[in-house]
């Protein structure tokens, strides 16, 4: 099972090992570094599919008009933005997340889209929601959780604040599943990505530990048992694109 960093002292930054303490504020110098060019990140790191991915993941999430819903690591609002209309002109979506860099990128992208009503905005750590009990309907994160230095207590914190029947939506890069896909994979996120990242960022560095920092996330079994551990029922994982991503859903029952 996962280690829980804050009781061994140490976690990893990629493939470095680093205080737990230390985790969040190296994290946020990554993103605070690529903020400006996180779309193109996500172009260069997904070949442009995390857009297929992200539409699939919030046309499949449990949601309603009128439901609130919380969007954590919401990074520059793509899955905020998705979601606004099926909530409707009644419902609510928190766009959450630690870094104020993205967040401020993110408001700025729904103000320049004329989407401004239904949004809020709050600087948030996973691991410590500002939140009552029992707030929302649907409580999502997309590509954040491999980020997160305690990923046990950022699970139970989204079960904390999920109404009972809501549903939690985990979207991550996961476990590649087909072995003759592996070399390519790991060429293209070890050797292409860094050096697409010095071309169009000029920060290779920040780009090789988001390709580290996958490997040393939770494979898909792992995670659906950390959710399980956390509260979560139903707890269940569909791949796509055979493994590079996984969504992973649980229910507050």
């Amino acid at each position: 099972m996962s280690e829980n960093p804050y009781e061994q002292g140490k976690t990893h930054f990629g493939f470095k090992d680093v205080d737990a303490k230390e985790k969040q504020k190296l994290v946020a110098g990554v993103f605070s570094s690529v903020a400006g060019n996180y779309d193109l990140m996500n172009d260069l790191m997904s070949l442009g599919i995390h857009r297929v991915w992200k539409r699939y993941f919030t046309a499949t999430a449990q949601v309603k008009p009128g439901d609130k819903v919380l969007d954590l690591a919401g990074g520059t609002g793509d899955i905020a933005l998705l979601l606004r209309d099926r909530v409707g002109d009644t419902g609510t979506i928190v766009l959450g997340d630690i870094n104020g860099d993205m967040l401020k990128v993110g408001r700025d992208r729904m103000i320049n889209k004329g989407k401004v009503a239904g949004f809020e905005y709050t600087q948030v750590n996973a691991e410590h929601l500002p939140f009552p009990d029992n707030s929302f309907e649907l409580v999502t994160i997309a590509f954040g959780l491999r980020n997160v230095t305690d990923k046990d207590q950022a699970l139970r914190e989204m079960f904390r604040v999920l109404k009972p029947g809501g549903q939690a939506r985990v979207l991550e890069f996961s476990e590649v599943t087909q072995e003759w896909f592996k070399p390519i994979y790991d060429f293209h996120s070890f050797q292409v990505l860094p050096r697409l990242g010095e071309l169009f960022a000029k920060d290779s560095d920040s780009y090789r530990y988001l390709a580290e920092s996958i490997r040393k996330h939770p494979p898909q079994k792992e995670l659906m048992q950390m959710m399980e551990q956390a509260g979560f029922e139903r707890c269940h994982y569909k791949n796509l694109s055979a493994g590079i991503v996984a969504i992973h859903s649980g229910y507050k029952l």
